[in-house]
């Protein structure tokens, strides 16, 4: 025999491992190091909100100073009696010396002055430059402080207000009343102080950061980078509305910014700052980190993939020796060793294997002895089993020739008892003809001598009493016949009402004046079936249930139609009788050939064997309820429409 291929497994043990190794080690470490540079970016993110908020509230300090310099400012100046008469008299040359010489040492920007009614009498203010100069209202043409700021300082002592310019300035104000001695207000000072780029500048020098100094709505109103003016107010709205805690990524020229937003006061108006730090240094380390991470990772997997690739060769190539010489085994009758060449595991299995194969090779030779021990032994078996099934069919039929001849015996023997009657009746009948044709006379002697009475009343008797008796053995040929029907030997539709009553009839002489019947028979069709083969798992049971009752009892028989789960149409059959009963170690064993519960020379124990064969391989089933005492319950049911049989033999 030529040797077959090695064949090849369908997948690859190494690439196994390989996968099964990166996926445990490398995704996990890839897992790290991808979230730990997240992480990483994150603290950047964080530090660098929480720097810039840090300069959000240094801001707000300085406002806050701010607002206190101007309140200790205006204090001085309400101090000052001057001011107070010139404001009185609408001195404008007056006040103007007077808020010239202040200004200069002022953190104000300008210093505007109204009488009571609100009109303007003079304004000192420093330009760009820081030089000093004033602005006085043409004569005809008055500026007047607008009736709601002079309404919102009736109650109270000052009045402060952020004021957006449109070019590009938020000017921060604060309005005060003037009071006289006597308590009458005599004018207004307005104190006002301007955030220009100029400040931004200087700020954005010593923070080191980008500034823009925003409406409560988003809109810019003076920043320190040309490009913030170029943004619309929404883009702002929306980062307002949306960031938390206000941090937020901004591009300037290509280099990244953090920005954050914080709200600032002054007096009655809200506004924000946003505050920008490059991130540019902290991207700069964060490609250095990942760089040294990645590396790191890289390196591992390298070093893994190597370890991988020596490990697996380690293991596999002894695995691969094994699986060789599995297969070798497998074609060849002597044992087959690979040779040991470790003592770790891998040697022990090879050790193991070796022993194995020897092992194998002589089990073996043992099973082929055995096979054909075994061959012989089933051969001797079948043989067997074919003179005992025969040797049960004989028992059966021999029981049934029993019966029946017992039942054709009482007939056959009345209708024998009445022949010499009849034949004496006849006698008489024929010499009464034969003496009233010679001697006329003579026949009323002999009617008297005959009892022609007697024969008149007793003759229809004697006949009718024989006819029954040949009506009673047609009817048990005709019986006979039916239940055999040895002359059908496939598949033919049946009335299975018929078929019980027919091994009824045959096992009358058996069940009469002892066992009463009880039929409850079902609408049921026409049943595809071997009637001979059905009628003897009949016999089987009926036989059985009359042998259980000792003296006198009951047998039930109930027919019905169901459907299986498998929506296949069956047939059922409980014959139920008030025998003994069995015990549950006994109904386990009835079905098993062999087993019987009779005497020795009574039966052979294949009776329900058969009877259970032959359902089965018409595709039905039997079931058995017991109980001790009270009576035994077969239930057998078989389709209606059924396959032919699988074992047809073993029933022949």
């Amino acid at each position: 025999m030529a040797n077959r291929a090695r064949r090849k497994p369908s997948r690859s043990l190494r690439t196994i491992l390989i996968v099964w190794f990166l996926l445990f080690s490398v995704v996990p470490l890839a897992f790290v190091t991808g979230y730990s540079v997240f992480k990483y970016e994150k603290a950047i993110d964080h530090e660098l909100s929480q720097r810039l908020a840090g300069n959000g509230r240094e801001v707000s300090v300085i406002l806050t100073d701010f607002k206190t310099t101007l309140q200790q400012r205006r204090d001085r100046y309400l101090a000052d009696p001057g001011l107070v008469y010139h404001l009185s008299t609408g001195d404008g040359t007056a006040l103007r010396s007077l808020a010239t010489t202040w200004i200069r040492s002022d953190l104000a920007t300008s210093l505007t002055f109204f009488t009571r009614t609100g009109r303007m009498i003079t304004s000192v203010f420093k330009d760009e430059r820081g030089e000093v100069r004033d602005f006085n209202p043409a004569a005809g043409s008055a500026l007047y402080l607008s009736k709601q700021n002079i309404e919102k300082l009736k109650n109270v002592k000052e009045y402060s207000f952020a004021e957006h310019a449109p070019n590009q300035k938020l000017s921060l104000i604060t309005f005060t009343k003037v009071v006289g001695k006597s308590g009458r207000v005599v004018g207004y000072l307005e104190q006002l102080i301007d955030l220009d780029k100029n400040f931004l500048e200087k700020l954005q020098e010593r923070m080191k950061l980008e500034l823009i100094f925003l409406k409560a709505g988003g809109q810019v109103t003076v920043g320190t980078h040309p490009d913030f003016a170029l943004y619309k107010k929404e883009f702002f709205q929306e980062k307002l509305d949306k960031t938390s805690p206000e941090f937020f990524e901004l591009h300037l020229r290509g280099e990244p910014y953090g920005f954050i937003f914080y709200p600032l006061q002054w007096g009655n108006t809200d506004f924000f700052i946003a505050m920008g730090a490059s991130k540019g240094e902290a991207i700069a380390v964060l490609k250095n980190v990942n760089y040294a991470f990645y590396t790191v990772v890289g390196a591992i997997i390298l070093l893994l993939i190597i370890t991988i690739l020596f490990t697996s060769n380690a293991v596999l190539k002894p695995l691969n020796d094994l699986l060789e010489a599995i297969q070798n085994m497998q074609q060849s009758d002597q044992p087959v060793e690979i040779p040991i060449k470790s003592e770790t595991e891998i040697g022990l299995l090879a050790e193991s294997f070796n022993l194995m194969s020897r092992n194998v090779s002589k089990a073996r030779t043992d099973l082929k002895a055995k096979i054909n021990e075994l061959e012989k032994a089933n051969q001797e078996l079948r043989e067997t089993q074919s003179r005992l099934v025969h040797s049960s069919k004989m028992v059966s039929l021999g029981q049934l020739v029993a019966g029946v001849a017992h039942e054709l015996n009482n007939p056959i023997g009345f209708i024998y008892s009445n022949m010499s009657h009849l034949s004496d009746y006849a006698g008489r009948l024929i010499k009464l003809a034969e003496a009233a044709e010679r001697n006329p006379q003579s026949v009323g002697k002999l009617i008297q001598e005959y009892d022609l009475e007697y024969i008149k009343k007793d003759l229809p008797k004697l006949i009718s009493s024989c006819e029954d008796g040949a009506r009673r053995t047609r009817d048990i040929v005709l019986g006979l016949r039916n239940f055999s029907r040895l002359e059908e030997a496939k598949l033919k539709e049946i009335d299975l009402h018929e078929a019980l009553d027919n091994t009824l009839n045959l096992l009358a002489g058996e069940l009469k004046n002892r066992v009463q019947i009880h039929r409850q028979y079902g609408s049921l069709p026409l049943v595809s079936c071997f009637a001979s083969q059905i009628n003897q798992v009949f016999m089987n049971i009926l036989s059985n249930a009359a042998q259980a009752i000792e003296t006198n009892g009951n047998i039930w028989i109930a027919t019905k139609t169901f459907t299986s789960s498998g929506g296949k149409p069956m047939v059922q059959v409980s014959i139920q009788d008030s025998g003994k009963g069995m015990t549950a170690q006994i109904i386990e064993k009835i079905f098993d050939p062999f087993f019987s519960t009779k005497g020795v020379g009574q039966g052979t124990g294949l009776g329900l064997s058969i009877s259970y064969g032959i359902v089965q391989n018409h595709g039905g089933d039997i079931q058995v309820k017991s109980q001790v005492g009270i009576g035994t319950e077969f239930i057998v049911t078989i389709p209606v429409k059924a396959d032919p049989p699988k074992n047809l033999d073993f029933f022949s």
